[in-house]
Protein backbone atom coordinates (compact mmCIF):
# COMPACT_ATOMS: atom_id res chain seq x y z
CA UNK A 1 0.00 0.00 0.00
CA UNK A 2 1.40 3.47 -0.79
CA UNK A 3 1.70 5.73 1.85
CA UNK A 4 2.82 3.16 4.63
CA UNK A 5 5.97 3.58 4.91
CA UNK A 6 5.40 7.44 5.61
CA UNK A 7 3.15 7.10 8.00
CA UNK A 8 5.94 4.58 9.77
CA UNK A 9 8.08 7.43 9.40
CA UNK A 10 5.42 9.83 11.10
CA UNK A 11 4.78 7.85 14.13
CA UNK A 12 8.14 7.30 14.58
CA UNK A 13 9.04 10.88 14.62
CA UNK A 14 5.86 11.52 17.07
CA UNK A 15 7.42 9.19 19.64
CA UNK A 16 11.11 10.37 18.91
CA UNK A 17 9.73 13.76 19.99
CA UNK A 18 7.86 12.86 22.81
CA UNK A 19 11.16 10.96 24.01
CA UNK A 20 12.95 14.42 23.32
CA UNK A 21 10.38 16.28 25.40
CA UNK A 22 10.71 14.44 28.04
CA UNK A 23 14.68 13.63 28.52
CA UNK A 24 15.53 17.33 27.53
CA UNK A 25 17.98 18.64 30.09
CA UNK A 26 16.29 22.02 31.13
CA UNK A 27 19.78 22.96 32.71
CA UNK A 28 21.52 22.53 29.61
CA UNK A 29 18.97 24.28 27.66
CA UNK A 30 19.32 27.08 30.48
CA UNK A 31 23.38 27.09 29.98
CA UNK A 32 23.02 26.77 26.17
CA UNK A 33 20.95 30.18 26.07
CA UNK A 34 23.00 32.08 28.30
CA UNK A 35 25.72 31.49 26.06
CA UNK A 36 24.06 32.95 23.38
CA UNK A 37 22.54 35.96 25.17
CA UNK A 38 26.25 36.97 26.19
CA UNK A 39 28.17 36.20 23.61
CA UNK A 40 29.34 38.92 21.39
CA UNK A 41 28.96 37.18 18.07
CA UNK A 42 27.46 33.68 17.51
CA UNK A 43 29.24 31.33 15.04
CA UNK A 44 27.54 27.95 13.98
CA UNK A 45 28.68 24.67 12.26
CA UNK A 46 27.66 21.58 11.34
CA UNK A 47 28.54 19.30 8.32
CA UNK A 48 26.67 17.63 6.17
CA UNK A 49 22.92 17.96 6.76
CA UNK A 50 23.55 19.04 9.97
CA UNK A 51 25.28 22.16 8.17
CA UNK A 52 21.86 22.92 7.23
CA UNK A 53 20.60 22.79 10.58
CA UNK A 54 23.17 25.11 11.34
CA UNK A 55 22.54 27.74 9.02
CA UNK A 56 18.66 27.35 9.47
CA UNK A 57 19.39 28.39 13.21
CA UNK A 58 21.85 31.36 12.45
CA UNK A 59 19.08 32.47 9.98
CA UNK A 60 16.35 32.90 13.06
CA UNK A 61 18.96 33.72 15.27
CA UNK A 62 20.01 36.85 12.80
CA UNK A 63 15.96 37.33 12.78
CA UNK A 64 16.56 38.07 16.33
CA UNK A 65 19.10 40.46 15.97
CA UNK A 66 22.24 38.30 17.25
CA UNK A 67 25.57 39.02 15.38
CA UNK A 68 25.27 35.62 13.68
CA UNK A 69 28.08 33.47 10.94
CA UNK A 70 28.55 30.50 9.61
CA UNK A 71 31.65 29.07 9.85
CA UNK A 72 33.18 28.41 6.21
CA UNK A 73 30.96 31.53 4.46
CA UNK A 74 33.41 33.88 2.77
CA UNK A 75 32.40 36.76 4.79
CA UNK A 76 32.35 35.25 8.17
CA UNK A 77 34.89 37.28 10.37
CA UNK A 78 36.90 35.71 12.87
CA UNK A 79 36.04 34.07 15.89
CA UNK A 80 37.30 35.76 19.18
CA UNK A 81 37.54 35.35 22.97
CA UNK A 82 34.15 36.91 23.50
CA UNK A 83 32.21 34.61 21.05
CA UNK A 84 30.38 31.38 20.77
CA UNK A 85 31.06 28.69 18.54
CA UNK A 86 27.96 26.11 18.12
CA UNK A 87 28.63 22.61 16.82
CA UNK A 88 25.79 20.14 15.81
CA UNK A 89 27.32 16.55 15.06
CA UNK A 90 25.40 13.59 15.79
CA UNK A 91 28.46 11.22 16.84
CA UNK A 92 30.10 14.29 17.92
CA UNK A 93 33.37 13.00 16.29
CA UNK A 94 32.76 14.56 12.42
CA UNK A 95 36.55 15.27 11.72
CA UNK A 96 35.94 18.86 10.37
CA UNK A 97 33.92 19.82 13.45
CA UNK A 98 35.78 18.46 15.92
CA UNK A 99 38.77 20.05 14.20
CA UNK A 100 37.81 23.76 13.98
CA UNK A 101 35.41 23.48 17.48
CA UNK A 102 39.49 22.69 18.80
CA UNK A 103 40.96 25.53 17.20
CA UNK A 104 38.09 27.80 18.35
CA UNK A 105 37.95 26.65 22.13
CA UNK A 106 42.29 26.08 22.20
CA UNK A 107 43.94 28.56 20.68
CA UNK A 108 41.25 31.28 20.61
CA UNK A 109 39.15 31.01 23.40
CA UNK A 110 35.99 30.64 22.66
CA UNK A 111 32.90 29.32 24.20
CA UNK A 112 31.85 25.93 22.67
CA UNK A 113 28.26 24.34 22.57
CA UNK A 114 28.48 21.18 21.60
CA UNK A 115 25.06 19.58 20.30
CA UNK A 116 25.22 16.01 19.79
CA UNK A 117 23.68 12.19 20.78
CA UNK A 118 27.07 11.09 22.11
CA UNK A 119 28.17 12.54 25.38
CA UNK A 120 31.40 10.15 25.66
CA UNK A 121 32.26 12.13 21.83
CA UNK A 122 35.39 14.15 21.19
CA UNK A 123 33.24 17.02 20.50
CA UNK A 124 31.23 16.82 23.69
CA UNK A 125 34.42 16.11 25.87
CA UNK A 126 35.74 19.33 24.96
CA UNK A 127 32.59 21.37 25.14
CA UNK A 128 31.69 23.73 27.22
CA UNK A 129 28.16 23.52 27.29
CA UNK A 130 26.83 20.11 25.74
CA UNK A 131 23.07 19.19 24.87
CA UNK A 132 22.57 15.61 24.32
CA UNK A 133 19.44 14.51 21.63
CA UNK A 134 18.91 11.18 21.25
CA UNK A 135 19.69 10.58 17.89
CA UNK A 136 17.87 7.28 16.90
CA UNK A 137 14.30 5.57 17.36
CA UNK A 138 14.66 2.20 19.33
CA UNK A 139 12.66 -0.69 17.54
CA UNK A 140 12.93 -4.30 17.94
CA UNK A 141 14.87 -4.63 14.77
CA UNK A 142 17.82 -2.40 13.49
CA UNK A 143 16.62 -2.66 10.05
CA UNK A 144 13.25 -0.84 10.44
CA UNK A 145 15.35 2.10 11.70
CA UNK A 146 17.03 2.21 8.69
CA UNK A 147 13.93 1.38 6.30
CA UNK A 148 11.93 4.26 8.42
CA UNK A 149 15.09 6.95 9.00
CA UNK A 150 18.13 6.26 7.43
CA UNK A 151 21.38 7.47 8.82
CA UNK A 152 21.39 10.45 10.99
CA UNK A 153 17.64 11.31 9.75
CA UNK A 154 16.38 11.50 13.68
CA UNK A 155 19.23 13.36 14.79
CA UNK A 156 19.14 16.31 12.67
CA UNK A 157 15.02 16.36 12.62
CA UNK A 158 15.67 16.53 16.62
CA UNK A 159 18.05 19.28 16.04
CA UNK A 160 15.71 21.16 13.89
CA UNK A 161 13.32 20.95 16.04
CA UNK A 162 15.31 21.52 19.07
CA UNK A 163 16.49 24.75 17.75
CA UNK A 164 13.57 26.05 16.28
CA UNK A 165 12.45 25.51 20.11
CA UNK A 166 15.91 27.55 21.52
CA UNK A 167 14.36 30.62 18.93
CA UNK A 168 10.71 30.36 20.64
CA UNK A 169 12.55 30.74 24.09
CA UNK A 170 14.82 33.63 23.07
CA UNK A 171 12.21 35.42 21.27
CA UNK A 172 10.08 35.47 24.36
CA UNK A 173 12.75 36.34 26.65
CA UNK A 174 13.74 39.17 24.16
CA UNK A 175 9.22 39.90 23.94
CA UNK A 176 9.84 39.59 19.90
CA UNK A 177 6.94 39.13 18.08
CA UNK A 178 6.72 37.70 14.55
CA UNK A 179 6.41 41.09 13.42
CA UNK A 180 9.68 42.07 14.76
CA UNK A 181 11.23 39.31 13.15
CA UNK A 182 9.66 39.82 9.64
CA UNK A 183 11.64 43.48 10.14
CA UNK A 184 14.79 41.57 9.52
CA UNK A 185 13.86 39.02 6.97
CA UNK A 186 15.13 39.09 3.62
CA UNK A 187 13.37 40.62 0.66
CA UNK A 188 16.22 39.97 -1.47
CA UNK A 189 15.21 37.04 -3.02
Amino acid sequence: MTGEMLIKFLDGIEKHIGTLKREIDLGQVEEMINAIQNAKSIFVMGAGRSGFIAKAFAMRLMHLGFNVYVVGETVTPRIGREDVLIAISGSGETTSVVNISRKAKELIGSKLIAITHRSDSTLAKMSDVVVLLKGKIKTERNEEVAKIAPLGTMFELSSMIFLDGIIAELMALKSLTEKDLEERHAVLE
